[in-house]
């Protein structure tokens, strides 16, 4: 048999920049890497919903501090050897031409690894981003992309006007075609014209009558050879910015509507917010669900968290973790192998835990790990590894909204302690 064989579809999923909205989350790390929930990663949720999808040939491209990423890649995602799926990170790599090498925007990205990528051997392209929470069956993404015979599709999201200006905003016809896209409007004569009108809304299924403006999802699926050829300018580096908007009148452009929870962590208060909301009792995401819409995630083979006369409610709690007496956790959510110690009250926070095997379930005596005994913890974010020492409070007791400290940034209000950081006792943030 000669010739080369060709498939339906690759998946691309972008790693994102230097994640600065983030930071000091991603001071080591880059965003689809930031531990989420408890016992995930951001890049868990992408990679899950391809997986479900069908889409088994993946590649994650990725820029700054990748290594923890590749490294939960590599240990989470291995498929089966009888069958051709993937799961394969795609680092930049500078040439002899310098620092432009780097990755400059979404299509940049994607436009200098589309040799690693090997796209000739796909018929289409499905481009995801990595650092945004939702669940999506792409396959009736793709089913909207035949059946309008499309060369590009655009998933798009109705939202409210509060939303409007941080967003790629479309106008559409009735057959769904893109016959405008403005990226991030601010002009309130813009944002108006873009509106949607009643008829349309209705016919496309919006329930909110208060979602009338389409906001694009950073997803798409492109035609392989369309793809090309919108690649070979190189002065389009981003897809919102530059590719879409001159596309619309050169190729069959439409979008394909999608009604569920979806959220763009981008920041550190939409970051706390989307974990917080995971402890109540219908959290607008689910990790686990049914067995076709599950989070995958590394699989650690931890004990089963330990309590000892202690209060915990509307929390998440991981694997490997051990509560002592008289502690307390409201509204948070707690990371693998976590201590909270003894009389040490935790409210609306998240605590990443540590990345050491040899701390699941112990207490070593005279030696302070995890979040010793009498701390207070008030609306914080402390990634892994992270030590307090006895008695010491994180409350941001001065109030502010932005901070710089010795140890501690606080962020819209919420005080983030970096990653290995140790709080010594007493001491009150």
């Amino acid at each position: 048999m000669g010739g080369m064989f060709i498939t339906s579809n690759l998946a691309i999923i972008l790693g994102g920049g230097r994640g600065t909205r983030l930071y000091p989350l991603t001071e080591m790390r880059c965003k689809p890497a930031v531990p989420l929930a408890g016992k995930y990663r951001l890049i868990d949720v992408p990679i899950s919903n391809c997986i479900h999808s069908g889409l088994t040939n993946i590649y994650v491209l990725s820029q700054f501090m990748s290594a923890s990423l590749n490294q939960h890649i590599a240990k989470a995602y291995r498929m089966d050897v009888f069958t051709n799926g993937f799961v394969t990170a795609l680092a930049a790599a500078q040439t002899d031409s310098g620092a432009e090498d780097w990755f400059q925007g979404t299509a940049d990205a994607v436009r200098k690894c589309l040799s690693l990528a090997h796209l000739e051997r796909y018929k289409r392209v499905v481009i995801l981003s990595g650092d945004q929470l939702y669940k999506m069956n792409f396959q009736e993404l793709l089913a909207t992309h035949l059946s309008k015979k499309a060369d590009i599709s655009v998933a798009v999201l109705p939202v409210k006007r509060s939303m409007v200006n941080s967003l790629g905003i479309m106008k559409i016809k009735k057959n769904r075609r893109i016959v405008e896209f403005v990226e991030k409007p601010k002009d309130s004569a813009v944002v108006e014209d873009l509106k949607i009108n009643e008829n349309l809304r209705v016919s496309c299924g919006i329930e909110d009558k208060n979602n009338r403006w389409l906001a694009s999802m950073g997803i798409y699926v492109f035609e392989s050879e369309v793809l090309r050829e919108v690649l070979r300018d190189e002065g389009k580096i981003d897809f919102g910015k530059d590719i879409i908007p001159s596309s619309l009148t050169k190729y069959n452009t439409v979008a394909h509507l999608f009604n569920g929870y979806w959220e763009d962590i981008g920041t550190i208060q939409s970051f706390f917010n989307a974990n917080i909301k995971l402890g109540s009792k219908n959290p607008p995401f689910d990790f686990f669900g049914s067995e076709d819409t599950k989070i995958f995630t590394k699989q650690r083979f931890l004990t089963a968290s330990r309590f000892q006369d202690c209060h915990v409610s509307e929390s998440v709690i991981s694997d490997g973790c051990y509560f002592e007496k008289g502690s307390s956790v409201e509204k948070s959510v707690i990371g693998i192998r976590s201590r909270i110690g003894e009389n040490t009250k935790v409210t609306e926070s998240i605590i990443m835990g540590t990345d050491s095997p040899d701390r699941v379930g112990k207490v070593i005596i005279g030696k302070d790990f995890g979040i010793c005994r009498d701390v207070v913890i008030k609306k914080a974010i402390l990634d892994k590894n992270v030590i307090v020492g006895p008695g010491a409070k994180i409350v941001n007791k001065k109030q502010v909204v932005n901070e710089d400290g010795d140890c501690y940034f606080i962020r819209d209000g919420i005080v983030v302690i970096p990653k290995g950081t140790y709080i010594p006792a007493g001491k009150v943030i």
